[in-house]
């Protein structure tokens, strides 16, 4: 069941050549900028702002148009890419006293690819919606690397038309894109992804290090995982990129990833679910940090389960 309709009200939108609109980008962190940076270079006419100058002026030398404040941005804006770390940040932009519900015209869509909670995604939208405003939540997964190549994947909640009619801007921005269903169900369906995520990076840190203790070469064995049932993203992806190399240095961290595993911990509370895989990895997440920092890269969880062999 929908719960906004905005039919009637993006006719304009529709009509018009998506590229020959201004984009705002709000947030020019490494996931904000890199994603600001792409839509430039695939022709797109981009405005980016920050509460941040030494981050707007690294927007700046990757080629994104920044603006002072966010009245300058939205006053050419109709398209707005929110990139935010949290779901506060979110409700303060959009509806805080200076906030885009005063500042954008009628027909404006908004594009949030912060990873939030549905509960602030819907309010927002609802507010949103009686200004004549669309709000589309579109978490990302992929991280800076993903933003700055195009290659993203997006988890898509909001009305089916808005959605189709900034398609030409998401397909810029991202390689495999989802429509999940109403506001709040990209920010559920990235919630869900992440704890996936942060799960398969500890049972794949503590299935290797069963075979290194066995006395079997854990880069065989990562190899014959990739090849059979037990594989997943951390086996295939993040342990060969980041991990066995000990580079660590994916571009996200371990307090954005303790942060959403935290958000599955609390969806799961709220709905009253007895989920004991989720509950252990939050709580195991949240106890490394008493030797992992939150400033550390996330796929250093690895070495909370064996130092010595990822450290």
């Amino acid at each position: 069941m929908k719960l906004y309709s905005y039919d009637w009200r993006f006719k304009s939108i529709l009509r018009m050549n998506v590229m020959s609109l201004n984009i705002g980008v709000i947030g020019l962190g490494n996931m904000g900028r890199n994603m600001a940076a792409t839509l430039v270079g695939k022709g797109f006419t981009v405005s980016g702002f920050d509460l941040s100058k030494e981050t707007r002026q690294a927007a700046q030398e990757c080629g994104v148009s920044c603006v002072d404040d966010l009245k300058a941005l939205t006053s050419s804006s109709a398209i707005v890419i929110l990139s935010l770390p949290k779901a506060e940040h979110v409700e303060a932009v959009c509806l805080g006293p200076e906030g885009l519900i005063h500042l954008l015209p009628s027909d404006s869509i908004i594009i949030d690819t912060t990873t939030s909670v549905p509960e602030t995604s819907r309010l927002v939208g609802e507010k949103l919606s009686k200004k004549g405003i669309a709000f589309l939540d579109a978490p990302v997964s992929g991280g800076p690397a993903g933003a700055a190549s195009g290659t993203m994947s997006m988890v898509i909640g909001g009305d089916e038309s808005v959605y189709q009619s900034v398609l030409p801007v998401l397909e810029a921005m991202s390689r495999v894109r989802v429509h999940v269903g109403g506001i709040g169900a990209g920010n559920i369906a990235k919630i869900a992804n992440n704890m996936l995520a942060a799960a398969h990076l500890v049972t794949t840190a503590e299935a290797l290090t069963l075979a290194e203790k066995a006395g079997v070469d854990p880069e065989k064995v990562l190899q014959a995982i990739n090849a059979g049932s037990g594989r997943s993203g951390a086996s295939e992806a993040m342990f060969p990129t980041w991990v066995m190399n000990k580079a660590y240095n994916s571009g996200f961290t371990m307090g954005l990833m303790r942060k959403d595993i935290g958000l599955a911990k609390d969806l799961a509370e709220s709905l009253g679910l007895n989920l004991p895989m989720t509950l252990q990895t939050e709580q195991l997440w949240q106890a490394s940090a008493t030797t992992i920092s939150d400033d550390k890269d996330f796929c250093c969880i690895a070495q909370y389960t064996n130092a010595d062999l990822f450290g």
